[in-house]
Parts: structure tokens; C-alpha cells; sequence
């Protein structure tokens, strides 16, 4: 990790989360560009993410910049957790009372 812009990633990321020293940083040049893939702890993954994905979307934006000026198209793929994304169980109003049983 000696490029400037996997060291601008750890830097930012480490100061979002909560557990610093969990983050991973794997970098990896192609003809495409740069790929850094980064891990961190489940329980910071929503720091990361952002409402709506915003500082997702933040911290990649950022990271193009940082490339632009290396001349280097740079991506950033979060790693999802084990178990990932749950899917969803909106009940409807019927199936919530009827999981409460009221009679």
C-alpha cells in the first residue's frame, strides 16, 4: 500500500470508523485502472455506506479526484459482510395484528 492513493483511502476511512484497526485496504492495478477493495468491521459498514449511500458515493468521488491527479482511474469496491444484506419483511397491517394475536 505504498500509493498515495490507498494511503488517502486508510486515512479516511480509518477516521470515519470506530474500529480503525479492522480496516483492509487490498489494492490492484489492471488495464482498467485501480481497484481498492476495502473490509472493514460489520458494525461500521453503515458509517461507510452513508444514508442513502452518500458517503459511499462521497469517499468515491473523492478517489478520482486523488487518481486524476496520478493519472489512474481509481474504483472502490466495499466488501459486504458475512451475511450481508438481510432481506426485508414488511408485513402488511392485516399480518402485524395478526402476529399479535389480539382477539
Amino acid at each position: 500500500m505504498n500509493e498515495k492513493d490507498a494511503q488517502f483511502l486508510d486515512s479516511l476511512i480509518k477516521s470515519l470508523v470506530d474500529k480503525p484497526e479492522a480496516v483492509k485496504i487490498v489494492r490492484t492495478v489492471d488495464e482498467m485502472g485501480v481497484l481498492m477493495t476495502l473490509t472493514v468491521d460489520p458494525a461500521d459498514m453503515g458509517k461507510i455506506i452513508g444514508r442513502q449511500g452518500n458517503t459511499a458515493k462521497a469517499i468515491r468521488t473523492l478517489l478520482r479526484v486523488v487518481g486524476m491527479k496520478n493519472n489512474a482511474r481509481v474504483n472502490l469496491k466495499i466488501n459486504e459482510p458475512e451475511g450481508g444484506a438481510k432481506p426485508r419483511t414488511d408485513k402488511t397491517v392485516d399480518e402485524a395484528m395478526a402476529d399479535l394475536n389480539i382477539a
